[in-house]
């Protein structure tokens, strides 16, 4: 049986998680000699036990030739690692952010405001999150045509595990090969002139007296590079759809945009941007009522978690003011996301800015009727959202 959504259920795979809660709240398929989990408090527990759900442990089995990254690490390795970069990511530091933000959707939605029409991926949602994250690191923002086709193409194998491992590890090796020929063409730069930027700050961090490697300047590189947008280009799109499938909803947050954070949590439990994540058992166990051997891989369905009739009262409601929404869709423990402060806020500020200016907004009804969900898997988002508008005069 296979743990993973049919393709063509990509875009809508709640009724498939549904029967699973319900049926087979944790699956084994013995061809991958993986289990996945279904229901909350089991997604939960595999997110927030890392002594007994590893992130590096998996990290090794199943990427051998792969630099390791502050996401495959457990403690105390971790801890120390994701110290070096905290200080990027606190409450005013994300807070001295919000001008520039603002700054930069108000320019992305000037180049489209008299059109009338915009492909929100490409004309915000992407954009926005490249511009700041690449801002932040000191990398060229232009280059984002680059950013997106390393993401895509490290992502476009996660649908199947089984049949497509060994293409997707190939490709994966490529792209990192690639990003590593990127960014220490920058780090050199940076050696001999440093910047304001979080490359310079990594290049002269110590750790227990030491200074980072290179190999571990790069890590982080690639992580916060790819991590720091993918997540929030998703939760810009998802968010959208969401408003346009309960136009109740949107017109709420028109009259009333101070529920806009409410809106944005309610909108990544309702279209997770993350589906499912891995780890592996450092020990036997049982759970949800099944034996799951040691060194087995676990899948983590966050998607499914989020819609988990246990916990969140009508589950399939999409209710802005949602209270409370104790979503999983940044992870749990030591691995939630550390960006996850910075992804709420350009998600709210896109969506808000959007409302304010963007009048009867809906599908173009001359695009495909059709969505196309992106490439692989692991994350649930549209490739491409046609939309047409009447711009507010104000």
């Amino acid at each position: 049986m296979s743990l993973f959504p049919p393709a063509e259920e990509l875009l809508s795979p709640h009724a498939f998680y549904r029967v699973r809660r319900h049926e087979r709240p944790v699956a084994y398929d013995e061809a991958m000699q993986a289990w996945a989990v279904y229901r909350y408090p089991e997604v939960k527990t595999v997110l927030m036990d890392h002594q007994a759900f590893s992130s590096q442990r998996l990290a090794s089995q199943e990427a051998e030739g792969f630099r390791e990254s502050l996401i495959s690490m457990d403690p105390p390795r971790h801890r120390q690692l994701r110290g070096l970069i905290s200080k990027a990511f606190t409450p005013r530091a994300i807070n001295d952010m919000v001008p520039r933000i603002e700054a930069l959707t108000r320019e992305l939605l000037d180049a489209i405001e008299e059109g009338g029409r915009l492909e929100l991926v490409n004309d915000l949602a992407h954009p926005l999150p490249v511009i700041v994250i690449a801002e932040m690191l000191g990398v060229p923002p232009a280059d984002r045509p680059q950013y997106k086709r390393w993401a895509d193409e490290l992502l476009s194998g996660t649908t199947n595990l089984l049949e497509r491992r060994e293409e997707a590890l190939e490709r994966g090796r490529r792209v990192q090969a690639e990003m590593d020929a990127y960014f220490q063409a920058i780090i050199e730069e940076r050696r001999k002139r440093p910047r304001e930027d979080l490359i310079s700050h990594l290049l002269s961090a110590e750790l227990e007296g030491e200074r980072l490697s290179e190999e571990g300047v790069l890590s982080f590189c690639a992580l916060l590079l790819l991590a720091g947008h993918i997540t929030t280009v998703n939760l810009i799109t998802n968010g959208m759809l969401c408003l346009l499938d309960h136009p109740d909803q949107m017109r709420h947050l028109r009259t009333h945009p101070e529920d806009m954070m409410s809106a944005i949590e309610e909108m990544l439990r309702y279209r997770s941007p993350v589906q499912w994540t891995a780890r592996a058992a450092t020990r036997d166990m049982e759970l949800g009522g099944e034996t799951i051997k040691e060194g087995q891989m676990v899948l983590a369905f966050i998607g499914s978690a989020n819609r988990d009739e246990a916990v969140f009262k009508e589950p399939d409601r999409f209710d802005v003011r949602r209270d409370p929404n104790p979503h999983l869709s940044f992870g749990h423990g030591i691995h939630y996301c550390i960006g996850a402060p910075l992804a709420r806020l350009e998600g709210a500020i896109a969506m808000r800015a959007m409302l304010a200016r963007l009048g009867a907004i809906r599908r173009d009804p001359e695009a495909p009727a059709a969505l196309r969900h992106i490439e692989g898997g692991l994350l649930h988002g549209v490739a491409e959202l046609p939309l047409c508008f009447e711009p507010v005069r104000s």
